[in-house]
């Protein structure tokens, strides 16, 4: 199962040393009881926890000691989650606690009941447009608003978006963007760490993060785009033999048109698409939100796809859907599944 956006590719130094913290169920951590491990990967373990001083399950994550011994990391670690604990928004994980003991760096947050994106689209395949283009208004809202308080995710794939499941409605699921912890302050020059670590997934890395320039909210919106192109898609944008062929892809090949990768879908969408995977950021979307709601348009409203929504000066563009339909899903009850919880 994958659990909070963890993956072990491209860090096998942590993906080594998780195992030194993979055995502590049953374990306190502060004031933590450990109950049950629910997820591992390259930045560390996530078990079900029991908060013993106000009686609430967590998902508490521990980082990998690698991590921990990295000080500009656990830094930067303590500092972004502090700034992310204090965004309010439905489709962000709440953070409750940041801290350190026992030699750990720990995380706690809501406990979300469900699955990532990627677990789900594992088991189902390309998502119906609508329930595919739901759940990128839901995240495109929350790193929206992460980048108004001067977040860069960096990170952004279906491993670090879970999905409470809900019935009675088209928009059937609620999305909620993790990790916020392990992002770095936007202000940070490049994609990479101080040990020269790239920062993010390769499958749906910003051409700047993989050449090392500036980064900014731009580049969390190219990665969004890549998430939207494997909902719809089943896959990636880009799929190549090695992981350098696929950085290269990145950096230089044009996307392809997803129209052809699903079949059925308005040819409009292939340039919405385009934009939104511009090699440059200056030529993609001012918002991730905007982004997502001209592809609800050209993918719902085939027939005047390609007349663009006016743009407000002020804002996002007004679209021509109900309200309802464009912004974010109210939150409603998680979906209580005993095989797949966080």
């Amino acid at each position: 199962m994958r659990c909070c956006g963890d993956d072990l590719r491209g860090d096998p130094e942590a993906a080594s040393g998780i195992g030194a913290v993979a055995e502590l169920t049953g374990a306190q951590i502060a004031h933590y009881q450990l109950e049950r491990e629910i997820g591992r990967g390259g930045t560390g373990v996530v078990y079900l926890a029991k908060d013993l001083r106000l009686d609430r399950v967590v998902a508490l994550k521990l980082l990998a000691p690698e991590r921990t011994r990295d000080d500009v990391f656990r830094r930067r670690f303590s500092h972004d989650s502090r700034v992310a604990a204090a965004i309010d928004h439905p489709h962000i994980v709440p953070i409750y606690e940041v801290g350190e003991a026992d030699g750990l760096l720990y995380i706690a947050t809501r406990y979300i009941a469900g699955q990532d994106l990627a677990a789900l689209l594992d088991r189902d395949g390309p998502l119906p447009v609508t329930a595919a283009l739901a759940i990128a208004a839901q995240v495109a809202s929350a790193l929206d608003a992460a980048h108004e308080h001067g977040l860069v995710h960096r990170d952004v794939k279906p491993g670090s978006i879970l999905v409470a499941e809900r019935t009675g409605s088209d928009d059937s699921f609620h999305a909620y963007l993790t990790d916020f912890g392990l992002t770095q302050k936007s202000l940070s020059p490049t994609g990479f760490t101080s040990a020269g670590q790239f920062v993010g997934t390769v499958d749906y890395a910003a051409p700047e993060q993989i050449s090392g320039r500036p980064v900014d909210g731009r580049s969390d919106l190219y990665s969004l785009a890549c998430v939207v192109y494997e909902t719809l898609a089943g896959k990636p944008p880009f799929h190549r033999d090695n992981d350098m062929a696929l950085l290269w892809a990145h950096q230089y090949d044009p996307p392809p048109a997803l129209s052809e990768a699903r079949p059925g879908i308005a040819p409009g969408v292939d340039a919405v698409m385009a934009k939104g995977l511009a090699k440059s950021p200056e030529d993609r979307y001012a918002s991730c939100q905007e982004f997502v709601a001209q592809m609800r348009h050209a993918a719902l409203r085939p027939d005047d796809a390609g007349a663009p929504m006016r743009s407000r000066p002020d804002g996002p563009p007004s679209s021509p859907l109900p309200a309802e339909s464009v912004g974010s899903t109210p939150p409603g009850p998680p979906f209580d599944d005993d095989d797949d919880e966080w």
